[in-house]
């Protein structure tokens, strides 16, 4: 086995050439990613990168580790067989706001509501890229695409809320233009013991470019962005802005008008009600929020099934598939 501590972001890059569009934002992500792994102490055989369908999913080829490029929907499920088969491996899967939301996503939330030791990447650019341009679960109403030339009138899915109600333990949102913060996430993400769900706003920049300028222009994001701290209040725009809580409806008050700090809502991950609050901040006049929205503690799927199974051992013994194939009673045909 290597030694994990000489591993640079250079050894986890593989000799595929990425044939991802010029300026797209999933180059930001493999790089994050690549920088962030070397620091996890894990050896490159133990990682695995799972994917589905989509431009997303191209990102098992590009780390140089073992990984699956699987099919449409379906890295869920796949995920799920291979941490319980071998619950050593540090798995990942990376999946897109189409891949993972449309047909995936009976897969997605039930390996959010089971707990399995995993990480989840959904890349949100709010389109359909691979099969350019149509639009996605994520796309805004009115949204005119080529299979939406009048404007989609499909409700978008939000995915934290989402994540949220499946009753995911860690719920987390970043974005493509913020390496530190996205390192930061990732590698949270890894120590969270349970199924991590990263949203990872992620620029399209040949079918839905911009979408997410206001929280990434350095003219506009001081006043579109609000960046959650743990225990810190809810402070934005330089520190001139603040949310404070009217029971559970947020409101923004101005501190450079003398509201005062000690009003504000300060950040608790571990609160869920008001993670959730959070997760509905997509009025234009709030501010949208990135970190860690929610954690928990609680059991994983894959350890309280090895229990049944060596439960199951110790009352009935190992078993024997050929046993088992013949079952209690058997019949000779003639």
């Amino acid at each position: 086995m290597e030694t994990t501590k000489t591993l640079s972001a250079r050894d986890f890059s593989s000799d595929q050439e990425v044939k991802w569009c010029p300026g797209c934002g999933d180059y930001s992500i493999l790089k994050q990613m690549q920088s962030v792994v070397p620091e996890l102490g894990i050896a490159r055989e133990d990682i695995v990168f799972i994917s589905g369908i989509g431009c997303s999913s191209r990102f098992p080829y590009y780390m140089n580790t073992y990984g699956m490029h699987s099919i449409h929907g379906r890295a869920p499920a796949i995920a799920t067989g291979l941490k319980i088969t071998n619950p050593d491996l540090s798995i990942w899967v990376i999946t897109g706001d189409g891949d993972g939301l449309s047909i995936g996503g009976n897969h997605l939330i039930h390996l959010l509501r089971r707990n399995v030791d995993l990480n989840v990447l959904l890349f949100n650019n709010q389109i359909y890229g691979l099969t350019k341009g149509q639009y996605s679960p994520t796309s805004e109403l009115g949204k005119k695409t080529k299979s939406s030339p009048l404007g989609s009138l499909d409700h978008p899915f939000n995915p934290l809320a989402l994540a949220l109600g499946a009753d995911a333990s860690f719920v987390a949102r970043s974005i493509d233009r913020d390496p530190k913060h996205l390192r930061e996430i990732l590698t949270a993400s890894h120590q969270h013991k349970g199924t991590s769900f990263i949203e990872v706003y992620q620029n399209c920049n040949v079918f839905n470019d911009g979408t997410f300028l206001n929280f990434t222009d350095k003219k506009l994001k001081d006043e579109y962005v609000l960046l959650l701290e743990e225990g810190q209040p809810l402070v934005y725009d330089q520190g001139k802005k603040g949310i404070r809580l009217n029971g559970l409806k947020p409101e923004i008050v101005n501190l450079e008008a003398g509201a005062s700090l000690n009003d504000l809502w300060v950040h608790d991950s571990r609160d869920a009600t008001k993670a959730y609050v959070l997760s509905r901040f997509f009025d234009d006049s709030l501010p949208r929020p990135f970190g860690i929205f929610y954690q928990e503690d609680r059991p994983c799927y894959e350890d309280d099934l090895l229990d049944q199974i060596d439960h199951a051992k110790g009352v009935q013994g190992e078993g024997d598939l050929d046993d088992l194939l013949r079952g209690k009673r058997s019949w000779i045909v003639g």
